[in-house]
């Protein structure tokens, strides 16, 4: 019967407050993030009635939780850095050379003098001078000094590992130590740029790992990714050494042992150095902006106990000698001891200003960064192309929301009212969710939610359909919804979860904002599921029990697909394939004379998107970049009608300049400079740098992301169907993709990261609607067992073409919205998305059942046959 028990009500309707609750303060979101800051402020020890009255804003009672803006709806700047783990594996091979030192002179009867040896920076090379005879004594106790490694990993195994050379010894680290010092450089870099960025005060900073040696940082609301790299890219190395010499000879020999460092204040003096360092600044507790006696500016600094112990015994030892004090490798100062100092605290002068001493005051307080940092990739977006994304995202959302909502009530009338209901609800579950989690909403996850609007009607036309389905076979209304409900399970669990798949591969082979989409349309997804088989069904049950219909869905709606059609897709199913193949060889074609126009996140270079109050000349603005050098330049005019009309807008990409890793800020900031040459009004809101290793790195990421995808897409069908409705399924994939990129090709639109999104995306719903309709047929198939596969098969691309065009044009008026409505920023973005949702409705009809067709299928898997000839029917001749 159709009834849902009350608990099950309760339930739902519990689930459905809850998440709207907990979406709520997205709709407040200025009042909610003021408070926010505000009850933040409080907790830190601030006081004050603004900040009092801020934080009663928004109840305290109610959720607080608000979505992340990403940078490109806020403005902010964004890098990926690379910690360099090989400087770390030197630093600890050198520290260890005093405790060597120390054991070996007491054993100096037995093997003589020692000399520490020019060697490789993987090892730590010391000769016994006049005892070689001796080294397997020597290297025994050196090999007391081993220490066992602090991992899980490392479990049984010492940090070094001491060998013999003639008369030499070598200590080298252990691998297990290697791996240890790697996750413990990169974790201490990780919490050091932390506090770093903490302390500076910006809001909802993103710091987070990325694979082995890489840190991913995005700050909404900074100046410039140059401005973020002042703040973190230094490294803050403080260490306190022992002078050995003087010299204005940069190329003189120091000795083993010993360094040449630079001094700051006295231009062509060097400092010879120990280069074990007597304290590090890892034994700072405190580090204060101050003044010298000379009222100069200078920082104050306090060492913890180990650190004041160290301090005091060698100030003690050595009064009378100079001792440097060294920050990233270049001497501050180097004054003379003139007494001891036991209190563990001092004060670094030099030729600071008061902006210099306060920076270096907080570097030093964060911590040193264990390693120097390669800086991959930097974005920055300025805080308007932020607002414009924001309102470009709004507007395009409220619009394509208005169209389905009312495409699917002149649909479907009542029930179309219901989906509506639920589509509301699903998209105030998708924030309550993204909130919940702490998400980060960028323009691709903007893009991901218009996406679901257009496809969160799927499961609700599934099941309206096939409620139709079921009234034509004169069963009552309260039959036909259950039935249509029960029946349309099947296809909507297979069509999602396939979709979901390549959600779930998209989140893990991806970064940055295609992270964000694949997260927006997995709980897309999710919600959309729910919302289709729980919410609209309670609604309908609800409607039925006090309004008692004679019939459901018989009046005169909308209708795109005539009733009870009964075409012939195979007519001419050689013709389709022949159409299909003669595309697919063009797109081939196409891709091999003149490739992709591949961006910056796959050829590695820069982007500017430049905004001028003058008109563009192009040719001006080439003429004055030429002289800087930067190779292939290439300058194109945006022409946006989403753009006020004073706006000039242009895009400006520089390749990746020869041997650079790290992008170079000075490009950006000479190029700055020479187009304000032309109009000194220009600005740049938004820079994008790729160095060529990360970019090398996403063309292999978004190759495996898409034949993961395909693949597990495979053996998902092969698992629920039969293997030739995969390989239907899969060359349907395939030819989607194919003239996706092929149409990219011929066009020369720009491909990025976010294309490939785009294409898993496709991927997805491509199979919603291939596995739609193999759903139909594998019903089919068992009901009619005597019927020729030809017919079994049109009979389900009849049965299903209503929803496969309803679902299609939904999609296609949320998209189109995108695209006009969007900006240009995911412009190439949506097209892709709506190329791909035209392919994919083509392929799942005529590509996917024609290869069906041919390969042929087994009529009834669910018996076993005992006719080996009859199990397989084949294309009727």
């Amino acid at each position: 019967m159709l009834q849902i028990d009350l608990w099950k009500r309760i339930v739902i309707w519990g689930l459905v407050a809850l998440g709207l609750l907990l979406a709520l303060p997205n709709g407040f979101y200025s009042r909610v993030e003021t408070r926010n800051d505000a009850v933040a402020a409080l907790e830190m020890g601030q006081t004050g009635a603004e900040l009092e009255a801020q934080a009663a804003q928004w109840p305290s009672f109610l959720p607080s939780s608000l979505v992340n803006l990403g940078l490109d709806l806020r403005g902010g700047a964004h890098l990926l850095a690379e910690v360099r783990v090989e400087e770390v594996y030197q630093a600890r091979l050198e520290g260890m050379w005093p405790d060597v030192r120390d054991l070996l002179r007491q054993e100096r009867d037995r093997i003589g003098p020692i000399r520490l040896q020019p060697s490789d920076a993987n090892e730590l090379r010391v000769r016994l001078v006049e005892k070689p005879e001796e080294i397997a004594y020597a290297a025994s106790q050196v090999r007391g000094l081993a220490r066992p490694v602090t991992s899980l990993t490392g479990v049984a195994s010492n940090d070094i590992e001491v060998t013999t050379d003639g008369a030499d010894i070598i200590i080298r680290l252990s691998e297990a130590e290697r791996l240890a010092m790697d996750e413990r450089t990169v974790r201490q870099a990780l919490e050091i740029i932390r506090r770093r960025i903490d302390e500076v005060g910006t809001r909802e900073p993103t710091i987070q790992r990325q694979g082995a040696s890489r840190i991913l940082i995005q700050v909404p609301g900074i100046g410039s990714a140059a401005e973020l790299k002042e703040i973190i890219g230094t490294t803050a190395q403080l260490t306190f050494q022992p002078v050995v010499g003087r010299t204005s000879d940069l190329d003189e020999r120091p000795g083993a042992g010993n360094e040449i460092l630079p001094s700051i204040d006295e231009e062509g003096v060097y400092y010879i150095l120990e280069k074990a360092p007597v304290v590090t600044g890892e034994e700072l507790v405190d580090a204060q902006p101050d003044f010298d006696q000379n009222g100069r500016p200078a920082v104050s600094f306090r060492f913890n106990p180990t650190g004041a112990r160290k301090f005091g015994d060698y100030t003690a030892e050595n009064i009378g000698n100079p001792f440097a004090i060294v920050l990233d490798g270049e001497v501050i100062s180097a004054p003379v001891i003139q007494s001891h100092i036991p209190g563990g605290s001092g004060i670094i002068t030099g030729r600071f200003t008061v902006e210099e001493s306060t920076n270096l005051a907080v570097l030093l307080r964060a911590g040193a960064l264990p390693a120097g940092l390669d800086f991959l990739e930097e974005r920055t977006i300025g805080p308007e192309l932020g607002a414009d994304s924001i309102e470009a995202g709004k507007i395009a959302c409220i619009v394509a929301f208005a169209m389905v909502l009312v495409f699917m009530a002149l649909s479907y009338g009542t029930f179309g009212i219901f989906a509506n209901i639920a589509l509301i609800i699903n998209v105030g579950l998708i924030f309550g969710l993204l909130s919940m989690l702490g998400a980060t909403l960028t323009l691709p996850g903007v893009a991901g939610i218009v996406l679901t609007i257009g496809m969160a009607v799927d499961a609700n036309v599934l099941v309206f359909e096939r409620i139709k389905e079921e009234i034509k076979s004169s069963k009552g209304p309260a039959r036909a919804i259950e039935l249509g409900y029960e029946k349309a399970l099947s296809a909507i669990t297979d069509a999602n979860i396939t979709t979901f798949i390549t959600a779930v591969i998209l989140f893990a082979m991806g970064s940055g904002p295609v992270r964000g989409f694949a997260i927006t349309l997995g709980i897309g997804i999710i919600t959309s599921v729910f919302t289709a088989i729980f919410v609209t069904r309670l609604m309908a049950v609800i409607w039925f029990e006090r309004r008692r219909p004679k019939t459901v869905l018989q009046g005169k709606y909308l209708r795109l697909v005539p009733k009870n059609t009964k075409w012939d897709f195979f007519r001419r199913w050689r013709v389709s394939l022949g159409v299909s193949a003669v595309l697919i060889v063009v797109a081939m074609a196409s891709f091999a004379i003149q490739g992709l126009n591949f961006g910056i996140d796959f050829k590695g270079g820069t982007t500017i998107r430049t905004e001028s109050a003058q008109p563009i000349d192009i040719g001006e603005y080439r003429s004055a970049i030429q002289p800087l050098e930067l190779g292939d330049v290439s300058i194109t005019e945006v022409f946006d009608p989403t753009f006020d009309e004073d706006q000039n807008v242009a895009m400006i990409r520089i390749q990746a300049q020869d041997g650079e890793e790290a992008v170079s800020a000075d490009v950006t900031q000479n190029t700055l400079k020479a187009l304000q040459t032309v109009d000194p009004e220009l600005k740049f809101t938004s820079v994008e740098s790729v160095g060529p290793k990360v970019s090398g790195e996403l063309i292999t990421a978004a190759v495996i992301a898409v034949v993961l995808a395909i693949g597990a897409v495979l053996f998902y069908i092969w698992l629920r169907f039969e293997w030739q409705f995969a390989v239907g399924a899969v060359a349907a994939l395939i030819h989607d993709v194919v003239l996706t990129i092929g149409v990219f090709s011929e066009l020369q639109i720009q491909f990025d990261l976010a294309i490939i999104a785009a294409l898993l995306t496709i991927v997805g719903y491509s199979l919603n609607d291939t596995v739609v309709v193999f759903d139909r047929v594998r019903e089919n198939l068992r009901k009619y067992k005597q019927k020729p596969l030809s017919e079994v098969l049109n009979l389900s691309i009849n049965e299903t073409l209503s929803r496969t065009v309803m679902t299609s044009v939904t999609t296609l008026l949320a998209l189109l919205s995108l695209y006009v409505l969007g900006g240009d920023v995911i412009r190439g973005f949506v097209f892709a998305m709506i190329w791909g949702v035209i392919v994919g409705t083509y392929s799942s009809i005529f590509v996917a059942s024609s290869i069906l067709l041919w390969l042929g299928v087994k009529r009834d898997w669910s018996k076993p046959s005992n006719n080996a000839g009859n199990q397989y029917a084949n294309i009727d001749a």
